[in-house]
């Protein structure tokens, strides 16, 4: 249970700091684990951005942090061929992608041609720069923040880029309880710059092998690709969830399963991945979503109405 055991010190390390989210925390976690990349979607001051730094700064890698703004270039994320006049030959000048853990902060305060530029390094782990292939890190991934599409500044990110998104999760407001012990945390100091590595990057490549031990039976499968295949064919949906889906959800809820303490997946654990794996990737139909309903509530009356296995 070695997997478990890096879970539950990145657990421990990142809620001494994040209060009151114990379960996004392990639906983050999931997705580290699963090889996939996170989206945290909130109104502003909710902490999103503590708690990518909070994960970034438990893990003993190499981070990096890039703030997304409307002047934001590609090249400013993936690198650039630069002159060198005293050898007379370009020489690469890596962008901040070229990392463990990249933050990408307010991904959606970037223009759509700068957002598309980690399309690329997200789903195949490599860059192109001047028709050059440079590959990435065993272990690459992806944490960004956005604020919701109605505020000021901000642009939908393409389809394609929020296919490449394993979860898509939000925080909300804790309880006042929690909140509390966040005043207290902040009384005197920033937590989170005291957060100290409590993992080595093997250790996480040994979690994610870990994962793909956890068994899942061939019903479960097939009781992905229903629920999957449910968003290509229900009423109101332009554009349904792909295969990327189905086997996100898949990893994702096999290393849910083994956070949970199982060494095999049930039904349960694909119905609580269920939203967070696909909401986030659905087109709706205009009429639909102004008569008041939405990606999220779509998948929950899918996955109420279709029966599992067992």
């Amino acid at each position: 249970m070695t997997g478990f055991n890096t879970y539950t010190k990145l657990f421990q390390s990142i809620t001494n700091i994040i209060k009151g989210q114990d379960h996004t925390i392990t639906l983050l976690l999931s997705g580290v684990a699963a090889g996939g990349h996170i989206l945290l979607e909130d109104a502003p001051g909710n902490g999103k951005t503590t708690l990518a730094k909070a994960l970034a700064f438990s893990a003993d890698a190499d981070f990096k942090r890039i703030q997304f703004t409307p002047d934001l270039l590609p090249s400013d994320i993936c690198g650039v061929s630069i002159f060198d006049p005293s050898t007379q030959q370009f020489r690469l000048h890596k962008g901040p992608v070229f990392t463990n853990i990249l933050l990408a902060d307010e991904i959606n305060r970037a223009s759509p041609r700068t957002q598309s530029a980690l399309l690329e390094a997200m789903a195949e782990s490599q860059v192109s720069i001047d028709g050059e292939i440079l590959k990435l890190d065993d272990f690459f991934f992806v944490i960004a923040t956005q604020n919701p599409v109605e505020s000021r500044g901000t642009y939908p990110l393409p389809e394609a880029q929020m296919d490449r998104f394993a979860l898509k999760l939000s925080m909300g407001y804790v309880r006042p309880d929690d909140e509390v012990a966040i005043l207290t945390n902040q009384e005197t100091k920033e937590p989170v710059n005291a957060v100290t590595p409590c993992v080595t990057t093997s250790e996480i490549l040994g979690m994610k092998q870990a994962v793909e031990h956890v068994f899942i039976s061939q019903e479960l499968k097939y009781y992905i690709v229903s629920l999957v295949g449910q968003t290509r064919t229900h009423k109101g949906i332009t554009l349904g969830a792909g295969h990327r889906a189905s086997i996100t959800l898949m990893k994702t809820a096999k290393a849910y399963a083994l956070f949970s303490g199982s060494d095999f997946v049930t039904p349960e654990h694909i119905q609580e991945l269920a939203i967070p794996v696909m909401a986030h990737r659905l087109v709706l139909d205009p009429e639909f979503s102004f008569s008041g309903n939405s990606s999220a509530g779509t998948i929950h009356d899918i996955v109420r109405s279709t029966k599992a296995p067992g």
